[in-house]
């Protein structure tokens, strides 16, 4: 496992990955995506983490950061070096920015300081995690609302790693029109950002959705994200077989929790499924690019 260049993380040796080929690609599909919508514009969340960050940095070089809207989201608890990280990734880019305070809409939902909100007495004693998916959605929510102004795409900001455990919200995070870096692991995002001139400072720090104060994604979840990369690439991208894995150091806890966690996430990667009652069925058997050359966007 090498550092991943100058000690800025550690990067498993089987994921390492062309970064130039990589940010052509990205870039075409980029581009690409908004062609066949009808779009020549971007808008996406900058929490100041290094996912986000790093999809700036694309979008940018893929479109030109003119085309860029990025707006910060935080809620009052959120961490103010994330936004000061954010505000560095829109200085180097110099793209359009706007900061969103999502906190009335939070607190107007489960109350503060003892006053109830919209969601009754019991809304004042929620759990971090349900407050946090709230955040999420209420963040996307106001995405897709800038976007008609902006008149642009929301652009995901979710790694390969996040959608095989289920490390996201549904129609938070994961709503998206598109998504530069889905298959990309955390430590290829890594790889990627240090490439790309992401700072370096988003680049060390633990890696948080800064969904309540001190929460980092490797403490909630137990395990790093090289070791749980690698266990990922062997397991879904090269079909090892739970006991090539143990073979290869794991301990078969850990393979079968990631197991579970990939299975248990499944439906989170997948469109809602329809009940089939007609000849042909929208998104079953009647499927379609997204847009048939010729269509008009409506």
């Amino acid at each position: 496992m090498s550092d991943g260049g100058n000690g800025l993380f550690e990067l498993p040796d089987e994921l390492a990955i062309d970064t130039d080929v990589a940010r052509r690609l990205i870039a075409e599909f980029i581009r690409g995506q908004l062609r066949q919508a009808g779009f020549e514009r971007a808008v996406l969340g900058l929490s100041g983490g290094i996912d986000s960050a790093l999809v700036a940095f694309l979008v940018a070089e893929a479109i030109g950061a003119e085309q860029l809207h990025c707006v910060m989201l935080p809620y009052r608890t959120s961490s103010p070096a994330s936004q000061g990280d954010a505000e560095e990734v829109i200085r180097r880019l110099g793209c359009s920015a706007e900061l969103v305070d999502i906190t009335a809409m939070v607190d107007g939902y489960f109350g503060a300081d003892g006053v109830a909100g919209a969601a009754g007495p019991e809304g004042l004693e929620a759990a971090p995690l349900r407050r946090g998916n709230f955040m999420a959605r209420m963040r996307m929510s106001v995405l897709y609302d800038q976007s008609v102004t902006w008149r642009g795409l929301v652009v995901g900001t979710g790694n390969k790693t996040e959608s095989l455990i289920g490390y996201t919200t549904l129609f938070g995070d994961q709503a998206c029109a598109f998504n530069p870096i889905g298959d990309l692991y955390k430590s290829q995002v890594r790889q990627l950002s240090a490439a790309i001139g992401v700072p370096e400072a988003i680049i060390r720090k633990a890696p948080s959705a800064d969904l309540w104060p001190g929460q980092t994604d490797e403490t909630e979840a137990g395990f790093s994200y090289p070791e749980l990369d690698r266990l990922l690439f062997w397991r879904i991208d090269k079909r090892r077989s739970v006991e090539e894995c143990v073979a290869l150091g794991y301990e078969r806890a850990m393979v079968d929790r990631v197991d579970r966690m990939v299975a248990g996430a499944e439906f989170k990667r997948q469109v809602p499924p329809i009940a089939k009652l007609g000849p042909r069925t929208a998104g079953v058997d009647y499927l379609y690019p997204r847009r048939r050359p010729g269509s008009s966007r409506g």
